[in-house]
């Protein structure tokens, strides 16, 4: 847990739509997603982890959505994030980050991955939860039957990324 503070936030132009990035003065991204408000993206993040002031400022998370969409998939690898949660999410978060582009998981390969094969709601509800999108890549998780499924930022946002990845996979 964190003590909350500052946090800065600031939103990048992709051909994905706007992506906006809450990011605390560590470098670790608290909230991101394809939306230009700033408000929506605090709704996201755990009220433990909720910076107590907010403003402009660059980060290297944008740096690295921006390598990301020129090529380089693996940018985002390294950005760090924080997030709050129970043990299942926490190991839930981790082994999304450890899903491959270009290797999309479903929800049941998902739920096994992070230790109940059974879990496959909770293993959906880990990725609905989930605040720093792109650096937490839960858009690389489909449905059982290889469909899309829901995403926060919309099923074309998560189709176009899809795409991206396995295009360079």
């Amino acid at each position: 847990m964190t003590t909350r503070t500052m946090a800065t936030h600031e939103t990048v132009a992709t051909p994905d739509g706007p992506f906006s990035i809450v990011t605390r003065a560590d470098g670790a991204v608290l909230a991101s997603g394809w939306t230009a408000s700033v408000d929506t993206l605090l709704a996201r993040i755990a009220p433990d982890l909720r910076p107590a002031a907010l403003e402009p400022g660059h980060s290297a998370a944008a740096d690295a959505v921006c390598a990301y969409y020129d090529g380089d998939l693996a940018a985002i690898d390294a950005v760090p994030v924080a997030q709050h949660g129970g043990e299942f999410r926490m190991r839930g978060w981790a082994e999304l980050r450890r899903i491959r582009p270009g290797h999309p998981q479903s929800y049941t390969e998902f739920a096994a991955a992070i230790g109940n094969p059974r879990a496959v709601r909770a293993a959906a509800s880990v990725c609905a939860t989930n605040a720093p999108a792109l650096f937490v890549p839960c858009h690389r998780v489909l449905r059982t039957d290889g469909t899309l499924g829901g995403f926060a930022w919309g099923v074309d946002v998560k189709k176009s990324l899809l795409a991206r990845e396995a295009a360079a996979a």
